[in-house]
């Protein structure tokens, strides 16, 4: 049975999503854990880890059914669905909704292999400034590349978990789906896809970006 996408995980799912639209400033979204004041409290979602929110609407594509289902696994993404299909010996098994890269930094197409699996993986490039002392936010949004460290703030990585790289500083991993391509060019999945991925790759695991 798909659980992951049975009438009781639907209407759970609905009921998370409107939860976190009624919470939702005019700012947009509730900031991730890790935007969380300095030795606050990190925001928990059973949806989708201790790290960031729910989707922003409610998921009824993704599931799994890979359990308990032996063969050679392959993971296709399709950057116009915004889906990823997982493969056991060419049988799809799963499902999931993802957020690729914008615009701006656009997923790369191409034939891939995962070379790095980090359960805890933290960006080396992007997070946010928050002030030393108050922990109030400064900046949302940092490349450490070209961003400089103001006096007084501190900066925190952007937390991946479940990463599993493909290519370059590209990943799936578990992070914020708004509804359409947000990323800086990794692909962002629901916490439970992304655990259900990572459990069933493996360093060399095929992967076609389309």
């Amino acid at each position: 049975m798909k659980l992951l996408n049975s009438p009781i995980f639907r209407l759970a799912a609905l009921l998370t999503g409107v939860f976190a639209m009624n919470a939702c400033g005019p700012s947009g979204p509730r900031p991730s854990g890790y935007m969380a004041g300095v030795g606050g409290p990190i925001h928990q979602q059973v949806s989708n880890g201790p790290h960031h929110p729910p989707p922003a609407i409610p998921d009824d594509i993704s599931y799994w059914d890979g359990d308990g289902v032996s063969g050679s696994p392959l993971v296709k993404i399709n950057s116009k669905e915004q889906k990823a299909f997982f493969y056991k010996s060419g049988v799809l098994v799963g499902v999931s909704k993802i957020s690729s890269g914008n615009e701006d930094h656009a997923t790369p197409p191409g034939r891939y292999k995962i070379i790095q699996k980090n359960k805890d993986h933290k960006s080396s490039i992007y997070g946010v400034f928050k002030d030393k002392a108050t922990g109030q936010m400064l900046n949302d949004n940092v490349d450490i590349r070209v961003d400089k460290i103001p006096s007084g703030a501190v900066y925190y990585a952007a937390p991946m978990p479940n990463f599993m790289r493909f290519t370059g500083g590209i990943g799936m991993h578990t992070g914020y789906l708004p509804g359409y391509a947000a990323s800086h060019g990794c692909i962002r999945m629901p916490h439970q896809m992304s655990e259900k991925f990572f459990e069933n790759v493996e360093l060399g695991t095929p992967v076609i970006v389309e």
